[in-house]
């Protein structure tokens, strides 16, 4: 508490001048997303609509300025960038000139070292905001907290009074994206995620390609439309820049390349036939690495490049087999990667790698390189991440820790999961000494929505600015508001009922809502056991999943709300969720109605007609399901992506649909072949089980 009375003295100095302060459920806690290092925080103070921008000096505060003018701009207020005051004075100042001095002196603050490459100090009042900073970037994150303090959702602005000094915990703060399973976003998007990021402090980028990136002397490997070329790149890197955000691309150099060895040109140089990974004794290995890498440094100026090399499953199993007998996968997978490392160091970059396999050999750890840097990785894990960093904090080499959101092969990201899993390797990370995060998404069956996961990456940009560990329950109620512009905490609840959703799934064992259990036909043998677990929670399950889609569509009544492509794809993700229980019920329902109706004394006509009529049978609800959730899929993914690789998905949907169309048919078969003979087929013959009992856990 001794270190923040500086703080709430420069408060008490705000708190003195002649605003019209009022009450607000936000005055002692603002809700800031990361939270600053210190903070004291008062009321709320009116904000005039005219706001004057001071004291930009250099090309970068000047960026910093405008673009928090063009914030103002959108809502609603008039800005002076430069010109002379107005009723309200937002005063950029860098350390070392009289006017930071004086704004230092007068608020009884001090600027230290370890704020020195990115920290600031902000002190807003009622009449004038002043950011102090000794870098650019430290200026610009002034200017993002800024702006969390500043609220017009009710209509009325107002700023909040506060005093900040904030530095990072962590040097280097990021998100991975994964260009090479299904979804390549568009060159706009991208700067989206570039724009929002940065505001939340992370400043770095990597993509991840293992084909899609488009290489010169190697066009065949880029699939058309699919792929991002060099114009691209060069337009991304150079928009990244101005936000602080360094792009460090990962071209994957030693596994994960079947998309290159499934062509015959390339195959000759694989671990096994058109498999998934390069053969480290092929002569040619390391000259189209080398291409590869050429053409990434001349894109990309970055000193940082990622070669990946994780999961090399195939390593032993094909031409380096007898190697590995001899030799040890260890030895084997290690010398590959110093190959990589030395024929890549005439670049002068420093190479990041995935430490999934190195990690399991400790002793020969110790002969990489010492300016490599190794990445840990685990997705699930929410505690003991020290196994990830140890092995290589012994050996001297620097490490990186990787997270994940958790949204591949799901229809909705676990956010149980994942943020408890941000939380604990990134405090543990830090603990260890890791300078670095990449927070991961990935795209393992093609069907991942970048839009779902923005609540996960922002939870890891809070995790990394943060020293220790980041609060769950605080982001949680903090999101919404600072996302969306949501002040009636809707959203985050929403939110929260989607994580328990996932919950609710596993503690019955069918697993989580993930895309294999949405497209499973209920009626097969892996269907019918998905079906008895199922039945013991589906109700619950989808009065979760179903209010969360209220509570979303009552928030998006607030003036103002802001990410509606957002919104779109949480309630699309949601009724996903909320489709999986449905159809689970609803084809338990066909098959008891089935053999309802072929029961001496039932009501035949009656139960056919529950199962499939015109409009409102059980089947028309199924297949109006796979309908509906096509047209809200595809108007999320052209939202973010390219339309490439979009119909692999959208063909799943339609099979669906026709499943349950072809199934709607043979109940009118069933019902001609009733009306003639007196009886029904056998449900077997119509492919339905017969019913069985619920089983309890």
């Amino acid at each position: 508490m001794n270190r923040l009375r500086p703080l709430f003295a420069a408060l008490l100095v705000a708190l003195a001048l002649p605003v019209n302060a009022r009450a607000s459920r936000l005055a002692d806690d603002p809700r800031l997303i990361p939270k600053p290092r210190e903070l004291a925080a008062a009321g709320m103070a009116d904000l005039p609509k005219t706001v004057t921008i001071a004291g930009a000096a250099t090309d970068d505060d000047r960026f910093a300025a405008q673009e928090f003018a063009e914030f103002l701009k959108d809502r609603g207020f008039k800005t002076i960038v430069g010109g002379p005051d107005g009723p309200y004075r937002v005063t950029f100042a860098r350390i070392g000139t009289a006017n930071a001095d004086k704004i230092l002196a007068d608020h009884h603050l001090t600027f230290t070292t370890a704020m020195k490459a990115e920290g600031y100090v902000l002190v807003t009042t009622g009449e004038n905001a002043h950011i102090v900073a000794a870098s650019a970037a430290g200026m610009f994150y002034g200017a993002q907290t800024l702006k969390q303090l500043i609220h017009t959702e009710s209509g009325s602005p107002h700023v909040q009074l506060a005093v900040i000094r904030d530095w990072p915990a962590m040097k280097y703060r990021g998100w991975q994206d994964d260009l090479s399973r299904g979804r390549v976003p568009t060159l706009e998007f991208q700067k989206k995620q570039v724009r929002v990021l940065a505001a939340y402090k992370l400043n770095v980028f990597s993509p991840y390609y293992e084909h899609t990136l488009q290489y010169a002397n190697n066009p065949l490997i880029a699939p058309p439309g699919g792929s991002t070329s060099h114009e691209d790149v060069r337009a991304l890197v150079a928009y990244a820049r101005k936000y602080h955000v360094d792009v460090i691309p990962e071209q994957e150099a030693f596994g994960h390349l079947h998309h290159v060895l499934k062509y015959d040109i390339y195959a000759p140089l694989g671990e096994t036939p058109h498999g998934h990974v390069l053969a480290p004794g092929d002569p040619n290995s390391l000259p189209l690495i080398k291409s590869w890498f050429a053409e990434i440094d001349s894109l990309f100026p970055s000193k940082f490049v990622h070669i990946g090399a994780d999961e090399t499953f195939e390593l032993g199993l094909g031409r380096t087999k007898e190697r590995v007998v001899k030799e040890g996968i260890g030895p084997v997978y290690l010398n590959f990667l110093k190959d990589i490392e030395a024929a890549l160091r005439p670049s002068g970059k420093r190479l990041l790698f995935w430490g999934d396999v190195a990690q399991n050999h400790g002793d020969l750890v110790k002969q990489l390189p010492k300016g490599m840097i190794a990445v840990g990785w685990d997705y699930w894990s929410t505690k003991n991440f020290e196994r990830y960093v140890k092995p290589f904090a012994d050996a001297g080499i620097e490490t990186w820790v990787a997270p994940g959101v958790n949204v591949w092969n799901r229809v909705f990201p676990n956010n149980d999961i994942a943020l408890r899993n941000i939380q604990g390797f990134i405090r543990d990370g830090q603990k260890m000494g890791s300078t670095g995060v990449i927070n991961t998404t990935w795209g393992d069956d093609g069907e991942a929505i970048f839009n779902q996961t923005w609540y996960g990456f922002i939870f890891g940009a809070a995790a990394s600015w943060q020293p220790g560990e980041s609060s769950i329950e605080d982001f949680q109620r903090s999101y919404g508001l600072q996302f969306h512009g949501d002040t009636t905490g809707k959203i985050d609840a929403a939110m929260v009922k989607l994580a328990q959703a996932h919950v609710l799934l596993q503690k019955a064992g069918v697993g989580e809502a993930t895309n294999e259990l949405y497209w499973l036909d209920p009626y097969t043998p892996d269907g019918q056991i998905a079906a008895q677990k199922m039945k013991v929670v589906s109700h619950d399950y989808r009065v979760l999943a179903e209010s969360a889609v209220v509570l979303m569509a009552q928030a998006r009544r607030q003036k103002g709300i802001r990410e509606p492509e957002v919104l779109d794809a949480i309630d699309m993700g949601a009724r996903r969720m909320d489709f999986i229980g449905m159809k689970f019920q609803l084809a338990d329902e066909i098959a008891q109605l089935y053999a309802n109706a072929g029961e001496p004394g039932g009501n035949p006509g009656h139960d056919l007609n529950e199962i499939s009529s015109r409009i409102n049978g059980r089947a028309q609800d199924l297949r109006d399901g796979y309908v509906l959730g096509r047209e809200l899929y595809e108007k999320s993914w052209l939202a973010e992506n390219r339309p490439y690789w979009l119909h692999n998905v959208l063909n799943r949907f339609d099979a669906s649909a026709q499943l349950w169309i072809a199934r709607g048919d043979k109940i009118n078969q069933a019902r001609s072949v009733l009306s003639r003979t007196k009886k029904l087929p056998p449900p077997e013959e119509l492919g339905f089980p017969r019913p069985r009992p619920i089983i309890q856990p």
